[in-house]
């Protein structure tokens, strides 16, 4: 059978399949963010459009449309509990966007798919603003001005390519409007940008930690910051990067610590720093959580546009408002410091407490270990370097994959698995601490990255997600103590990771050339990282600065809406300018003749549109009265002769004023 093409089909039928087509596209975006049912019902309900366009059959019933618009919200409710918010919303739109391609009889009912469609375009950003994400928008944004142009050229099949040049004209022509007021619109929230919760459900730290928890995010290679040196870069080693810090153990679960003490009696972060600082930017991507991830030890808050860091008695720096968009901001930090107590103090206690019933054989082990090395304060860095002397000499495992650990996590790593992710070992490391006595507990972040050749920033991934232990010494402090590196020393201070297993395609391209794999990865994400910086994290702020550049002392949100006015003033006198110049190239004489031409067609002389002034002359004489055309026709012949007799003593100047002086003749008697 011949495959039928598409130039062969009549232009309805046509005209339809394109638009389908398009909304299918802009419908396909969101799979990722809509149910399976909205999905299959989606693809069904387009797929019986075109197969009715292809056949000539007629369009459905109205009840058949009601049935599928009551599932619609009857699936809606069942998934979502409700009609309104985000996702609900979101699926109830994509849904009647295909219904509505049901209903298209006429051009009136496709204009309100292309509008329908077009607002469904917007609902791609509350899950993304990716680069990704925009391109696939621009594609369907081109492909509905298409089928719009097409829509309005109603006589005649005109090809769709034609349309689609218009269309993409038209981009063009937008796309200068488009940036000054990308530029320039003042930025008030919430009206730019997206919901806050467009960020919801990111994949990252969480603010407790169940074992097993971080060794999950090594199934996921989101970025999950950037992070470019001013200077020199700090060893690999050294690039631990702060999160939440747990002490509170519940036996399951480690937690911030929860205490009963005053503020008075609450340790206190007594922080000192040595050396030079190191300088860096951050590009932290949304986690939904309102930490800021910054080197150990950042005494001084980061520089954040629009926010006040606080840093926590355990060096955490935090924001009083959740991360839902991209941030980037400044810090120095230092490497060399101490922090905590020096001496002995009352709350220390809860660094030391271990929930009843858990670990038994780990309490065992605690106790032999004290019985050998001593016991007391000025005995702990004994106990703890025996500590990792066993992780080093025990046949302990690094792995992403220990399995699943049951009641007893820590007895289970020493004694049974002997093998765990970083916060398996970090875990049962600090309550082995705890068993002796020792002040411990375990902080998580992000420890290491890799250099981005491209645009030299460092690349922090989720699965660089981090778990270590610091124990307090008495004269010393709080003591960073990263048990991992002694069962996997190359997992800290080099480029070596564990890495999530790929797909067979991309693994084999990999394994094909690791190189150019490599580079293109590096390429694909320095022009995200440019995305980012240059248009999501284009705010206020940076429109303020813009206009400092531009001579502004000290400039205000009115100021960008004067900027704005004056260019839009000035755009529209160059606009007005760039028209009279234009009229002013047109030929004159083709003007003079054109008005001639209208006003005999006032007279019911039809199709002069490309007759010379002799042979409208001469109609002139057949149609009017002998005394009435004479002038009209000598007027013509004087026309014709200035354009093409050299000697012609009638100027233009002066057929235009014999022209708005002719007495036009009127209709001879039959």
């Amino acid at each position: 059978m011949a495959v039928l093409s598409l130039s062969s089909l009549p232009r309805d039928t046509r005209d339809t399949l394109f638009l389908v087509v398009v909304v299918g596209w802009v419908a396909f975006m969101q799979i990722g963010h809509i149910p399976w049912w909205c999905t299959g019902l989606t693809a069904g309900v387009l797929i019986w459009r075109a197969t009715l366009a292809l056949r000539g059959l007629p369009l459905p019933a109205w009840f058949w449309r009601a049935g599928l618009l009551t599932l619609t919200l009857a699936a809606t409710w069942a998934t979502h509990g409700s009609l309104l918010g985000r996702d609900a919303g979101v699926t109830l739109i994509v849904v009647l966007l295909a219904l509505k391609t049901l209903e298209m009889r006429a051009r009136r009912d496709a204009f309100v798919v292309f509008f329908l469609a077009f607002f469904t375009l917007l609902t791609h950003f509350f899950y993304s603003q990716s680069l990704l994400t925009a391109a696939g928008i621009l594609l369907a944004l081109l492909g509905l001005l298409t089928a719009l142009v097409n829509a309005h050229m109603p006589v005649g099949r005109p090809p769709l390519l034609l349309a689609a040049r218009t269309a993409g004209g038209m981009a063009l022509m937008g796309a200068p409007v488009m940036l000054v007021l990308f530029m320039l619109f003042p930025r008030f929230a919430p009206l730019w940008g997206v919901p806050s919760d467009a960020m919801t459900g990111r994949t990252g730290l969480s603010e407790r930690m169940r074992i097993g928890d971080v060794a999950r995010l090594m199934e996921v290679d989101e970025i999950a910051l950037r992070v470019r040196f001013d200077d020199q870069v700090p060893p690999l080693g050294a690039l631990y990067f702060r999160g939440p810090v747990f002490s509170d153990f519940d036996g399951r679960e480690w937690r911030g610590l929860r205490t009963g003490f005053p503020a008075s009696m609450q340790l206190q972060p007594e922080l000192a720093v040595r050396g030079e600082p190191v300088r860096y930017e951050v590009i932290q991507e949304p986690t939904n959580q309102p930490w800021l991830f910054v080197l150990e030890a950042t005494p001084t808050a980061p520089t954040l546009p629009g926010a006040v860091p606080l840093m926590t008695a355990d060096l955490q720096w935090m924001t009083r408002r959740p991360m839902n968009d991209l941030v980037r901001f400044r810090v120095e930090s230092y490497p060399d410091f101490r922090h905590g107590p020096r001496s002995q103090q009352v709350a220390l206690q809860d660094h030391t407490e271990l929930p009843g019933g858990f670990n038994p054989r780990t309490l065992a082990m605690a106790q032999e270990l004290r019985r050998q090395h001593g016991s007391g304060p000025e005995h702990a860095q004994a106990l703890v370097q025996a500590a990792l002397g066993q992780l080093r000499t025990g046949g302990y495992v690094y792995t992403v994959d220990p399995g699943l650990y049951g009641e007893h996590t820590a007895d289970e790593f020493w004694f049974d698995r002997k093998e765990g992710f970083c916060e398996h070992i970090a875990s049962a490391f600090v309550i082995l601490m705890r068993a002796m006595d020792i002040p411990a507990r375990i902080v998580t972040g992000y420890q290491g990255g890799e250099l981005n050749a491209i645009d030299n920033y460092w690349t922090v991934r989720q699965r660089d997600a981090h778990a270590w232990a610091e124990v307090w010494f008495a004269g010393q402090g709080w003591v960073r103590v990263d048990p991992t590196a002694a069962v996997a020393e190359w997992r800290i201070g080099s480029l070596d990771r564990l890495r999530p297993a790929e797909g067979a395609l991309a693994s084999a391209f990999r394994n094909l050339n690791p190189s150019l794999a490599t580079q293109l990865r590096d390429f694909w994400e320095a022009v995200n990282n440019r995305w980012n910086q240059w248009i999501l994290n284009y705010t206020q702020g940076r429109q303020l600065e813009l206009l400092k550049n531009l001579g502004f002392d000290s400039p205000r949100w009115t100021d960008l809406a004067y900027v704005l006015l004056g260019v839009i003033v000035l755009v529209s006198l160059a606009g007005a300018a760039w028209t009279l110049w234009e009229r002013q190239q047109h030929d004159p004489w083709l003007r003079l003749l054109q008005q001639a031409r209208h006003q005999l067609d006032k007279l019911g002389l039809s199709q002069t549109e490309h007759l010379p002034p002799r042979a409208l002359a001469t109609l002139v004489e057949q149609r009017f009265a002998a005394e009435e055309a004479t002038p009209l026709k000598q007027w013509l012949l004087k026309l014709e002769a200035q354009r093409y007799s050299k000697s012609s003593t009638h100027s233009l100047g002066t057929l235009r004023s014999e022209f708005r002086q002719l007495v036009w003749p009127r209709e001879k008697n039959r």
